[in-house]
């Protein structure tokens, strides 16, 4: 397990970079800072079950990295461990792209938003599918009641490190829930 994110993250390039734009000593010190930022505490299990949808990156065998939404109900991405998430992934497009890339390279990086609060949280994993009918306990505890999508496979993440970002530069946007519960509160105060 990886004791800090930037080592992941701060790449030789990346660094010459924070060098360039005048970054790199304060991120010097964080990378001494010792270990943090890789088990998950009770702030980031929030965030994460209170989500909605989050953003997937994976890496192909080619080298190129793909991004897609995974979306369902609030909640469908768990916390199974302090080291471990995973989900149901529901039959979408049928291209299985991230599914490929995730065979292949097990590299992936989540970025959970939550854009009322203006956070996000960035997640480096390693990824394994799993199919449903061979892990039927896991499947149990991920399976979403009532809602009306077809499980294909289970996703799970090993995490390796995570980094919250800061707020600059988020903008707001509400879901339809939090719409319709700001109008509920307004005509009725």
């Amino acid at each position: 397990m990886t004791d800090n994110f930037t080592e992941l993250a701060f790449t030789d390039s990346v660094k010459v970079q924070q060098e360039k734009y005048g970054t790199r000593t304060a991120y010097a010190r964080m990378e001494q800072g010792g270990k943090f930022r890789n088990q998950i505490t009770w702030q980031e299990q929030r965030h994460i079950e209170d989500r909605d949808g989050f953003y997937m990156a994976s890496v192909g065998e080619n080298g190129w990295p793909y991004m897609q939404f995974r979306g369902g109900p609030k909640g469908f991405l768990k916390v199974i461990d302090d080291n471990t998430l995973a989900f149901t992934d529901f039959r979408g497009n049928g291209q299985y792209i991230s599914t490929g890339n995730i065979n292949a390279t097990r590299k992936t990086v989540l970025f959970l938003m939550d854009y009322t609060q203006k956070q996000r949280l960035k997640i480096w994993a390693e990824a394994e599918v799993l199919d449903p009918a061979e892990h039927p306990e896991l499947a149990k505890k991920l399976i979403v009641p009532d809602y009306q999508a077809t499980v294909e496979r289970i996703i799970v993440f090993k995490v390796h490190a995570f980094d919250w970002n800061c707020p600059q530069h988020i903008t707001p946007r509400y879901t339809q829930e939090e719409v319709e519960r700001g109008l509920v509160n307004l005509a009725t105060s």
